[in-house]
């Protein structure tokens, strides 16, 4: 009698142990999702830094060693695959006033350098100098890859990446992509395209 009188009792508390473990996952699991959420929210990616990311670090030994990268194709292609690798080569090489490499660049060095590298000569000079060597680029072909950007009153120079961004010796940063954002974009002078010696202005 006593156990028959027990069992609701018993059937009730078993019930309610094995609803609430369920209960408190799924609880658990709804404030996960909130928290997640309300993290995703909070990430603005218009207030991200734009501090520039180093793509990539070679060693002096690295860069010394280096060939062009070939091409079967040729023309435009070709010479493009060649900056490329050149600037790659680079990226992540620290900055020094007059330098020009191989572990080393101040931004005309690192301009220099990299055309050097590729077969493309030139004086060495400043950014104004290469400013008054150079002529102007068509509009459209401003921001096409290889064209020379300067800014600040010609005191600092950089190669075009594409529209939104450009590699450059940075004097807190070393060799650097960064992007063209209202800081570079107010600072810009204008345009210069350098020379391609014949064999290499074919088209693609």
């Amino acid at each position: 009698m006593r156990l028959k009188k027990m069992f609701p009792y018993a059937l009730a508390a078993c019930i309610a142990i094995g609803i609430f473990p369920l209960t408190a996952a799924a609880q658990s699991g709804e404030i996960r999702r909130r928290q997640v959420a309300q993290t995703t929210e909070s990430h603005d990616l218009s207030a991200l830094d734009y501090d520039p990311v180093i793509v990539s670090l070679a060693s002096v030994e690295e860069i010394k060693a280096s060939q062009p990268v070939p091409s079967k194709t040729g023309g435009n292609l070709q010479l493009r695959q060649l900056i490329t690798a050149a600037i790659d080569e680079r990226l992540g090489a620290r900055y020094s006033w007059g330098a020009t490499g191989p572990s080393a660049f101040d931004c005309s060095g690192f301009v220099w350098s990299t055309f050097q590298a590729v077969g493309i000569d030139f004086e060495r000079g400043s950014a104004r100098t290469l400013w008054a060597r150079f002529t102007a680029p068509a509009p459209e072909e401003q921001y096409k890859f290889g064209t020379l950007v300067f800014f600040s009153n010609l005191a600092h120079v950089g190669i075009v990446a594409d529209e939104h961004g450009f590699y450059h010796a940075s004097r807190h940063h070393g060799v650097v992509y960064s992007p063209f954002n209202d800081y570079w974009l107010s600072r810009i002078d204008g345009f210069r395209k350098v020379p391609v010696p014949a064999p290499l202005t074919t088209t693609d």
